[in-house]
Formats: structure tokens, C-alpha cells, sequence
């Protein structure tokens, strides 16, 4: 199972950088977009949404502002389920989502990972 992490961040003080290593940490494969080329653990942030990518979850880390240059590119990827961490809430993409058959959660993906909810 594959997570796009969108909003990755070098900041080890921000949510994004928490998740990519945590993700890591429980071994989930992961791509992380971001504004900037950097890289948390292993993983090379990436600065182009990934096409042709089996993707199982998106997690958001970005102002509902700027999602909707994202939207299109999120529904044709497909998720099965894109997780909105706290601040990232919008409920256009959520209607959007969910239009397109695509599971939707207003949620921490720390604390899924840290339940075993993931």
C-alpha cells in the first residue's frame, strides 16, 4: 500500500516530516510532494504529482486554499481513501472524493499509524 504525501516538509517541527518518518517506521512505501526538493529518512521528496502511481492514500498536509490545483490530479489517481489531517479539512474535495468513489477521513494520520487504525 502505497502513500502520496502531499505538503512533505524537512521541518522536523512540522506534521508532514512526522508522518513521512513514522510512515516509514511501520514500513509503508511513500511519496512525498512537496514545494521544495528535500528528503526525510529515505525518501526524496518529489516536486511534480507522481502519474501512473498505484496509490492507496493521500495524506493531506495543505491549506484547503491551495488544494483545488490539486483536485483533478487526485481524482484521476484514484486513492481508495484521502485522509484529512487537522487544518487540511475542505468539504469540496471531500464531496468531490466521494463522487468519484473515493473514501474520505477527517483524521491524524500520527495517531492512525500510533492505534493501528491505518
Amino acid at each position: 500500500m502505497k502513500t502520496l504525501v502531499i505538503g512533505a516538509s524537512t521541518n522536523p517541527d512540522r506534521y508532514s516530516f512526522k508522518a513521512i518518518a513514522l510512515l516509514r517506521e511501520y514500513k509503508h512505501e511513500v511519496l512525498a510532494l512537496g514545494k521544495e526538493l528535500g528528503k526525510v529518512v529515505d525518501i526524496s521528496f518529489i516536486q511534480d504529482f507522481p502519474k501512473g502511481e498505484k496509490i492507496d492514500t493521500i495524506t493531506l498536509y495543505i491549506n484547503p486554499k491551495i488544494q483545488p490545483d490539486y483536485y483533478q490530479e487526485i481524482i484521476e489517481a484514484q486513492p481508495r481513501r484521502i485522509i484529512f489531517n487537522p487544518g487540511t479539512e475542505n468539504p469540496e474535495l471531500v464531496r468531490l472524493a466521494n463522487a468519484n468513489n473515493i473514501l474520505t477521513e477527517d483524521a491524524c494520520t500520527l495517531v492512525l499509524l500510533n492505534t493501528n487504525q491505518y
